[in-house]
């Protein structure tokens, strides 16, 4: 049921390796998290799986694709949302959606893709006017175009409060729950354990190790690890913020 095939490899940057010797496989309809600290090789494994960044030895696939071959064929199954992106300031977020269907060769209908990331209401929004978490979600509704069978979503939380989080998380849970497959990097420990269903830990351009959450956190368990217990468990901090101030989004 794999979607995805990750062979051994491997990118050099002069004498660095950057990524040595990475494999894993991802099935249809799974959620699974690329995680690691700066400078691991998670966002040059993501990008050479996307046929941004050529790989130098070994090889990946997509849906049977070869992702070092068939760039073309390649980009009408995968979507990709950025943790940064840069478009048209004085487009609308419908004119920017049509303006990328047009890429495509597609016609749609833009209020159906704003719908699926709660921006209906900004369909005539210029691009610029729009708050962080409003622009995390429109760049997934722009990944979202070609209806991809697997989207890449790199830190799509970065920078946001509370509730922009909790409905990135939301919507990526949908778009699970829709059949689609999502490769995700985020620095973010308990957003990979709320949403992923398996992820594979990263340093030094190798996986370390690659597992659920919960089989990772018992096996840390299982070795001794404890730590100082400042809170009842079966809520966080974070929980408590959105209890008090609510879910509704502050745009």
């Amino acid at each position: 049921m794999a979607i995805i095939e990750v062979k051994d490899i491997k990118k050099r940057y002069g004498d660095l390796v950057a990524v040595n010797g990475v494999s894993f496989s991802v099935d249809k309809g799974e959620i699974f998290g690329l995680l690691g600290p700066n400078g691991a090789g998670k966002t040059t494994t993501v990008e050479m799986i996307e046929g941004i960044t050529k790989i130098d030895e070994g090889e990946a696939y997509i849906d049977g694709v070869k992702v070092s071959q068939n760039n073309h064929q390649l980009q009408s199954i995968i979507g990709v949302s950025l943790q940064s992106n840069n478009f048209f300031d004085s487009l609308s977020l419908k004119e920017i959606l049509n303006l990328f269907a047009s890429f495509f060769s597609l016609k749609i209908n833009a209020m159906e893709f704003l719908e699926e990331v709660e921006l209906h209401d900004k369909a005539n929004v210029y691009y610029k006017k729009m708050s962080g978490g409003q622009k995390q979600r429109f760049t997934i509704a722009l990944a979202l175009i070609n209806n991809p069978k697997v989207l890449f979503l790199d830190e799509p939380t970065t920078g946001l409060d509370p509730q922009s989080r909790r409905h990135i998380w939301d919507i990526v849970s949908s778009l699970k729950d829709k059949g689609k497959t999502i490769i995700l990097t985020t620095h973010f420990m308990d957003e990979a354990e709320t949403l992923a269903d398996r992820v594979a830990i990263m340093d030094n351009g190798k996986i370390l190790r690659m597992d659920t959450p919960k089989n990772l956190i018992n096996e840390l368990i299982k070795k001794g690890f404890k730590k100082k217990v400042i809170a009842d468990e079966r809520a966080n901090l974070e929980d408590v913020f959105i209890d008090l101030t609510g879910k509704n989004l502050r745009e």
